[in-house]
């Protein structure tokens, strides 16, 4: 049985932080302190199969009108068993975060995952902008 939960206090951030920075295409290199900073900022999302932390999502809101969907990663493990599923249900479906105008999300293979909940190619690439920085965390920083 997989339980969700948005209780901070029971994330085990020294997993997160392993996933992230050594296993991720997206925040290789991110720094413990950043990523708790990220956390203590989000709406977060844990999974819990039998107690033991299987997977992880944050939500950064302003609770008003606008989501971005951060750090979804589902443990190896427990891959192929629907709980990405049970965590995009459970995101979408928090009652603080019903009634935004607009959701965002970056993905380089989720795609199909994310269709699932309504999200969609941008319908006006051209009307969008960003400011990325490719190496954040730069060479010197450990995990």
């Amino acid at each position: 049985m997989i339980e969700i939960s948005t209780d901070k206090s029971r994330i085990d951030v020294a997993l997160v932080h392993d996933f992230l920075c050594n296993h991720s295409y997206w925040a290789k290199g991110i720094p413990r302190d950043v990523l708790e900073r990220a956390i203590a900022h989000s709406v977060t999302f844990a999974a819990y199969d039998d107690g033991h932390f299987v997977a992880f999502a944050r939500v950064i809101t302003d609770h008003a009108v606008f989501a971005y969907l951060a750090d979804v990663f589902v443990v190896p493990s427990h891959r192929g068993r629907g709980i990405s599923k049970q965590l995009m249900e459970a995101i979408r479906s928090h009652p603080q975060l019903q009634c935004l105008r607009r959701w965002s999300l970056v993905t380089s293979d989720a795609h199909d995952l994310y269709r699932q909940f309504g999200f969609r190619e941008l319908a006006s690439p051209e009307k969008h902008m960003e400011d990325v920085v490719l190496n954040p965390y730069g060479a010197e920083t450990s995990c």
